[in-house]
């Protein structure tokens, strides 16, 4: 009885640590094990190894609770043959009364634990995983070839998830900075704006060629003003047309015509070009780079598909939080 009893604990201590475990990995901060790990603590040099080798990870948490359960369940069947023997109803009845116990304990307790202090209880039991990651190292290779033939057979890649790590860490860094006064709510959701915009195209925010409202060299300065007011405009593309092709050749600033004094428009400043494959974030440092307000999107034909302004780009990053995951 001892020994099941024994083998019992010893499955929830191990279900524990696994469950608990693979939340603290989710949650620990990469950036605090980058620097742990210049400073010489090899622990943290393990963990770092082990966010950039997420299948490996993985794989020896799935055998470590696999394994566990499988313990605790062996104690179960034992207990059961030796407290009532050749009982059916006991042998259905005890897992459902052991379910509980086995959730909150093995499951539910250490994943709150580990999620609220996941740098902590990793440091303290880091060690361990790397026992069982070395003792579990040959079947979990073999999880990984597999992973791996998966990835090439269905086209995807680990970055993938390297990726989500770090972008979710990077989010839980700034919640951290906000929470301790390091950024302003401000900031916080200007940078958080940058993540959510970070993969999104250019062409997500530009605005078509052909509904863009557009002047040419030799317009009327007072009618241009007064379109711009009624739709409420800062800056307008400069055309010109070549047969049927209407060909962005720069922008005007309607703070330019109210202090200027000609009545026809003669000059415009230059239009940058962004290709359409471009993400949001790199049109912003583009835009950025040249002191322009505007870019004309081309394609990668060379053919002007759209028009973007800063303003569209800005309003991009303000907004990403509200957008839809």
């Amino acid at each position: 009885m001892m020994t099941v009893a024994i083998l019992f604990f010893l499955g929830v201590l191990l279900s524990a640590f696994f469950s608990g475990s693979e939340t603290g990995f989710y949650r620990v901060t990469r950036v605090r094990l980058v620097l742990d790990g210049l400073g010489g603590n090899w622990l943290s040099r393990f963990l770092l190894f082990l966010t950039n080798h997420p299948a490996l990870f993985v794989a020896t948490t799935l055998i470590g609770n696999n394994l566990a359960n499988y313990m605790v369940s062996l104690s179960i069947v034992l207990f059961t043959q030796d407290v009532f023997p050749g009982s059916g109803t006991a042998e259905m009845v005890l897992p459902l009364v052991m379910a509980p116990v086995l959730f909150v304990y093995g499951e539910l307790l250490p994943k709150y634990f580990f999620y609220r202090a996941p740098n902590f209880l990793l440091q303290r039991t880091g060690w361990i995983f790397f026992l069982f990651t070395v003792l579990f190292a040959p079947c979990s290779a073999l999880l990984w070839i597999l992973g791996r033939a998966l990835q090439q057979l269905l086209g995807e890649s680990p970055e993938t998830v390297r990726l989500a790590l770090a972008r979710t860490e990077l989010e839980d860094f700034l919640e951290e900075g906000g929470e301790f006064g390091i950024l302003n709510k401000a900031q916080r959701r200007v940078a958080q704006g940058v993540f959510g915009v970070a993969n999104r195209r250019v062409t997500s925010v530009s605005t078509p060629l052909s509904r863009v409202w557009t002047a040419k060299i030799g317009s009327k300065v007072n009618n241009i003003l007064r379109v711009a007011k009624r739709k409420q405009l800062s800056v307008i593309p400069i055309v010109e047309t070549e047969g049927k092709r209407t060909i962005p050749i720069g922008y005007i600033r309607i703070c330019d015509l109210y202090m200027g004094n000609g009545e026809d428009i003669c000059n415009y400043h230059p239009l940058p070009e962004i290709k359409a494959s471009d993400t949001c974030i790199s049109a912003i440092t583009q835009l950025h780079a040249s002191g322009e307000l505007m870019a004309k999107v081309v394609s990668r034909s060379g053919l002007a598909v759209g028009i973007v302004t800063m303003q569209q780009l800005q309003r991009a990053v303000l907004d990403a939080k509200k957008q839809p995951a």
